[in-house]
């Protein structure tokens, strides 16, 4: 998830520190000359005009990961409004869908909103680089998208843990797995051998194309893991 915004007259990508993203969408950052703003993007002449939020209005894992996100680096955002796939927001306007938010942000002058790394790509909207874990400044890129999955464990635990905040030095901090829910079970053989065989190449020959869709590829570790239970669960 990519935080993007629409600054008329902006001449380069805006930092991100996590408290100035927590701060936002807690309502307490309300300008985009704030002095926390202003810190980490020297030389930029952010204007003294109220930052008009936009967020999900529908349930998503859009939301789960950014909320996710907020309430690791933010024990306020974390008590004021948790983590989940839709919440009580404390400030902003909603929008449905990624490509309704992109819309919105793309639309409203001053804007601040969150999306898919695609969809920031396709909409040609400015996306900012957000500091992570390890102290630095990192833009979305499949490279640092990689760098954030490659710290998850491979055991069966890792297939579902949670990479936002990554630790590694090169990790994107808002970054998550992609996942299909599949039945342990189906009656309909022919149906289960069709998609096991959807599976089995998503996971080997098809992670080729990650790239081009804007995805980066799984790391070979949680990919074999992925195969093995797609084994163990035939």
């Amino acid at each position: 998830m990519v935080p993007i915004y629409h600054i008329d007259g902006l001449v380069r990508d805006l930092r991100f520190t996590p408290e100035i993203l927590a701060g936002i969408y807690l309502g307490k950052i309300t300008h985009w000359n704030d002095p926390l703003i202003r810190g980490v993007n020297k030389g930029l002449a952010l204007p003294n005009r109220e930052i008009r939020v936009v967020h999900r209005s529908d349930g998503s894992g859009t939301t789960y990961i950014w909320t996710d996100y907020l309430s690791k680096v933010s024990p306020e955002w974390r008590s004021a409004a948790g983590s989940a796939t839709q919440i009580r927001w404390p400030v902003g306007a909603g929008a449905n869908g990624n490509e309704g938010v992109a819309e919105a942000v793309r639309n409203t002058s001053d804007s601040i909103g969150y999306v898919e790394f695609i969809y920031a790509l396709q909409s040609h909207l400015g996306y900012g680089a957000v500091r992570n874990a390890a102290g630095r400044f990192v833009q979305a890129s499949l490279e640092s998208l990689e760098a954030a999955a490659s710290g998850a464990g491979t055991d069966q635990a890792g297939l579902r843990a949670s990479i936002t905040n990554a630790a590694a030095a090169r990790a994107y901090p808002i970054a998550s797995f992609t996942y299909f829910l599949v039945p342990e079970k189906i009656q309909d053989a022919r149906k289960a051998g069709l998609l096991s065989a959807f599976l089995q190449w998503a996971l080997t020959v098809g992670q080729r194309q990650s790239a081009a869709l804007g995805y980066a590829a799984l790391p070979d570790g949680i990919a074999m893991r992925a195969l093995e239970a797609l084994k163990e669960n035939r």
